[in-house]
């Protein structure tokens, strides 16, 4: 086997193991329903999930950035700091699509149930995101701190996210505003956690979809890998 093929071979080997093809595939069928959806109706509706889809794929791209350069470096752990925390700010984007089930409504000429597959199919790929690209930091932060460190990780990026989720939908935060507005942020949710009781539902959605992205997760990463072994 010559250079370039071992290349490929290890390119091809981590882009699988990372999920990138059923992920390509759910955005592309994502896409296409949406395109199919704009030519039978002539109207254009749910433009806005390709843009929610769009900031899903930043937080995975960023953890294929941290997992290629710890792969390279592993000792090098300041070198993954930017693309980690451009994964952390951006990663409640990618469950976040999940709530997009909030604009389902009856819009003729297109049936119901089309709308159903296709806000479906969105949010089906916002969690093959979400999970590919925290199993690629979780695996990382392993290798550094252990097993039960990377499982307390995982416990508080999805309670984060789940906040974060509350923070998009309700409050109107974007990501980039941890950036551009971080002082407005921080106040904003440090007042809410200060008062929990006038504000149930910051807590309610929180940890409703930090518990939804749990199951989720153990669904689609530890049990699989445990029926392998077993066989």
């Amino acid at each position: 086997m010559t250079h370039i093929q071992q290349k490929l071979k290890s390119i091809h080997y981590f882009f699988a193991q990372n999920g990138m093809i059923p992920i390509v595939f759910s955005t592309i069928l994502a896409i296409a329903l949406v395109a199919a959806r704009l030519v039978y109706s002539h109207r254009v509706v749910f433009l806005f999930l390709i843009w929610n889809l769009f900031l899903a794929w930043i937080p995975y791209l960023a953890a294929l950035w941290a997992a290629g350069t710890h792969r390279r470096h592993p000792r090098r752990w300041w070198a993954i700091i930017v693309p980690g925390i451009l994964w952390l700010i951006f990663f409640p984007n990618a469950p976040y699509i999940v709530t997009d089930f909030l604009h389902l409504s009856a819009r003729p000429p297109v049936p119901m149930w089309y709308d159903i597959g296709l806000l479906a199919t969105f949010a089906w790929a916002g969690l093959f995101l979400a999970v590919f690209s925290l199993r690629a930091m979780q695996s990382i932060i392993s290798e550094w701190l252990g097993t039960f460190a990377s499982w307390i990780f995982v416990l508080v990026t999805l309670g984060l996210s789940g906040l974060g989720v509350y923070m998009g939908r309700f409050l109107r935060w974007n990501s980039w505003d941890l950036l551009v507005q971080p002082k407005a942020v921080t106040l904003d949710i440090l007042h809410r956690l200060a008062h929990p009781f006038s504000n149930p539902g910051t807590f309610g959605v929180s940890i409703l979809f930090s518990a939804f992205l749990l199951m989720c997760y153990l669904t689609l990463t530890v049990i699989p890998s445990n029926t392998a072994q077993q066989r």
